[in-house]
């Protein structure tokens, strides 16, 4: 034969026998794969690989949690030490539930004047970016998030520039505090409950705040507070880990928005992102297994179509001839909302170790605070709470309870 072929023109035999079983070799492939397009078990192969890789069982959770943790200890000891930023807020009194009046918030300027009568002229703003305080009030913007790119507003002070447009509509108002809305959010929360130490914002995009002890900040060279306190802002959306589970969408997500290598744990788990991280795994299955028939959906096609991950219940993208899909759907919807929920937990349990509050007391003191205040969000944040904390989880186990699937394997 010709593949040990020792004559002279043996190496072109030789090369011609590895291009034809090359080509044999991917006919062979070619017609594998239309099978299994055509039996739906290609849509099942790529549905299961992306389920497997957002997998979050609780020995990664764990991982998520510790690796919070070393990254707030180290964003805390200096500036640039951490992808968190753990920014001073300057808010080193939190309300004890007495204070009396009227507080307001992130009112728009074309909207002050109507409340001027009532309301004074002392201003509180709430602004949820980035920005690096001198004071309560005094600060510039650092960056922008949540897809927003102004970038003449970049290293501008927030307030001055706030004060200027009033000036230039001829409100007297004086800025008296700008916070971050987690900031913000925190002061709400121990206003009504002063055992309340952390905040979190999941919506558009998500970031935490939480009260640290003043001793624990190393890269603050004030005079320590009187209340022992200073919040923290810590800007978690900007957090990464290699034990993160990316996908390949996740990665073509953040490769093509406006700020590629930032923002990982946000565009992972923040309402801006979550559609369409689900739009861009439909269309894989869609484009190689054929989910919706021979026809891909038009709308399907473009960025951010689904701007909730609830959307495709209610809007055009999908047509009525994709009804039959709908399990399909909602599956893959499911994957990207439960990583999402667990991943929050997960960076809760991170703060909450940090502070040494993950022990049994305080797990139990969190779940009374939840069958109180939201009952629901215990039945499905709790699982993953008590196993990323390490801890047993104490919810009785009936038929109801099991529904979800164990959150072992999740």
């Amino acid at each position: 034969m010709a593949v040990i072929s020792c004559r002279g023109d043996g190496k072109v035999a030789v090369g011609a026998a590895v291009v034809c079983a090359a080509v044999v070799c991917a006919a062979a492939a070619l017609v594998v794969r239309h099978r299994m397009k055509s039996s739906g078990k290609w849509t099942c192969s790529v549905a299961e690989e992306f389920k497997e890789k957002c997998r979050t069982p609780s020995w990664k959770l764990k991982q998520v949690a510790d690796a919070m943790t070393v990254e707030m200890h180290a964003g805390l000891a200096s500036e640039g030490g951490s992808k968190l930023k753990m920014l001073i807020s300057y808010v080193d009194n939190l309300p004890t539930g007495d204070e009396k009046g009227v507080f307001m918030h992130s009112m728009l300027v074309a909207l002050i004047s109507v409340f001027l009568c009532t309301l004074g002229r002392e201003l509180g703003f709430t602004f949820s970016f980035p920005v690096k305080q001198t004071s309560i009030s005094s600060e510039t913007l650092i960056k922008w998030t949540k897809g927003f790119l102004v970038e003449d507003a970049v290293g501008e002070d927030v307030v001055a520039e706030l004060t200027k447009a009033m000036e230039r509509v001829g409100l007297d108002m004086h800025v008296a505090a700008l916070v971050n809305d987690t900031v913000g959010t925190l002061a709400g929360g121990r206003y009504n409950n002063p055992d309340v130490v952390a905040a979190v914002i999941l919506g558009t995009g998500t970031n935490a705040a939480y009260a640290e002890r003043a001793h624990a900040i190393p890269k603050w060279h004030g005079l320590l507070p009187k209340s022992g306190e200073m919040v923290i802002n810590m800007e978690w959306g900007n957090f990464r880990s290699s034990h993160l589970p990316l996908t390949e969408y996740d990665q073509e997500l953040d490769a093509g928005s406006l700020n590629p290598g930032e923002q990982i744990f946000e565009k992972l788990l923040s309402g801006m992102y979550l559609g369409e991280i689900v739009r861009r795994a439909l269309f894989k299955m869609a484009e190689e297994g054929e989910i919706f028939g021979d026809t891909i959906p038009p709308k399907l096609k473009i960025p951010f179509i689904l701007r909730y991950v609830s959307d495709y219940g209610t809007c055009s993208v999908f047509s009525f001839s994709c009804i039959k899909y709908l399990p399909e759907i909602e599956e893959t919807c499911d994957i990207v909302a439960t990583r999402g929920a667990r991943l929050s937990a997960a960076g809760i349990v991170g703060i909450l170790k940090k502070l040494g509050r993950d022990g049994p007391a305080w797990r139990t003191r969190f779940k009374n605070c939840l069958e109180k205040k939201s009952p629901r969000t215990l039945s499905s944040s709790t699982p993953t709470m008590a196993l990323a904390l390490g801890q047993p989880y104490w919810q009785p186990l009936t038929p109801n309870t099991l529904k979800p699937g164990n959150p072992e394997d999740s």
